[in-house]
């Protein structure tokens, strides 16, 4: 019954999220062998301050596109409905921000700063012309994906699991908001503890861009149209029209992307596998951890099986975009945050699962 259900409601895109990806890293590869000038004279096309390149604009457009359809579809009036029910968002919260930040931090360190580190060589050069260990770009990628709570396709797991999509929508909302206080501080802190170079204003000059920006046309927009078109209209023919731009976006910046990392991919073709483990194990640890938390608390399963898909998911449009406006499309942290995206579907139709199958652990 799961995979009928995950086979119906799963688009073409979403369902088969991970080839896509794949074949992007293919893509991306070829186009960099076969035309190297593509991709940088496209991130060349940027706004500059004091000389130095700051927002691409091509990528920022294509990043605007990933975030608008997914922010459009927040309904904030749900946040009001959190007091009804505050255990599972304060739990939420929690997992969020005071536990799945650090585990990541640390998880990313161990492995690719000491057990893989002996496979990573080399350094790199940032954006702002800093040279840095490779390896440490990479654990900066883990970084802000761990910092990045998911506000998109947590929607389809919290659905397939068949929990409570009220939390879900309410969870959606609130980490929108919450992300545009501590992402920026939460993420500078940490990449500081990793040795990397810290740019606080394009930092936050990013999660003006690509949170707050997409946020807000998303609010007033969703309001406009509801209120000149229905929500139906606006469910059945908007929605329906604007789910696959989202990912035609994303897919198109990993193109570029694997552009410029090709040839880091050929010489190390193990490097995908590094990144892959530690993000894995993360994933599964938070979701155990929440899940272990929900059931200890007595949740429903209704409210168990969408806080722990919650904190288990990445909001990996998010990080990709910081990761590129901060240390560059061709950077090692950019490389690491696609590696979430190769990962989720498949790790999250697993947990789905398992959630489905373990049900009768918690009170109906």
């Amino acid at each position: 019954m799961t995979e009928k259900l995950e086979t119906k409601k799963l688009n073409v895109f979403e369902r088969y999220l991970t080839i896509w990806v794949a074949l992007c890293i293919v893509g991306g590869i070829v186009l960099g062998k076969v035309a190297p000038g593509v991709a940088e004279a496209l991130d060349g096309m940027a706004i500059t301050v004091d000389g130095a390149p700051v927002v691409s604009i091509p990528i920022a457009i294509a990043l605007f596109f990933m975030m608008y359809p997914i922010m459009v579809k927040i309904d904030f009036a749900e946040v009001v409905k959190a007091g009804k029910s505050p255990r599972p968002v304060a739990l939420t919260l929690f997992v969020n921000w005071c536990i799945k930040p650090f585990t990541m931090f640390a998880i990313a360190w161990f492995f690719l700063g000491v057990v893989f580190k002996g496979f990573i060589p080399g350094a790199e050069v940032v954006k702002d012309g800093t040279e840095v260990e490779l390896y440490r770009s990479y654990i900066s990628g883990a970084i802000l994906l761990g910092i990045a709570p998911c506000t998109a396709m947590v929607l389809m797991w919290g659905y397939l699991a068949r929990g409570n999509q009220g939390h879900t929508l309410v969870m959606v909302a609130i980490n929108s908001l919450t992300m545009l206080v501590l992402y920026g501080l939460l993420g500078g802190w940490l990449l500081g503890v990793n040795e990397m170079p810290v740019p606080w204003e394009t930092l936050l000059l990013s999660v003006g861009i690509y949170v707050a920006l997409p946020l807000v046309a998303g609010y007033f927009s969703r309001k406009w149209i509801i209120a000149h078109k229905g929500r139906d209209w606006f469910e059945a023919k908007f929605l329906h029209v604007l789910t696959p731009v989202s990912i035609i976006a994303l897919l198109g910046t990993l193109v570029l992307l694997f552009s410029f990392k090709g040839e880091t991919i050929l010489n190390n073709p193990l490097t995908i596998l590094w990144i892959a483990i530690p993000l894995t194990i993360q994933t599964i640890l938070i979701f155990a951890i929440t899940y272990a938390l929900a059931r200890l608390f007595k949740f429903t399963y209704e409210d168990a099986a969408p806080t722990a898909m919650i904190g288990a998911s990445n909001h990996f449009e998010v990080a990709i975009a910081t990761a590129t406006m901060l240390f560059g499309l061709s950077s090692g942290a950019a490389l690491a945050t696609v590696v979430g995206v190769l990962i989720e579907v498949p790790l999250m139709l697993m947990l789905v699962k398992f959630c489905v199958r373990t049900k009768g652990w918690f009170n109906r």
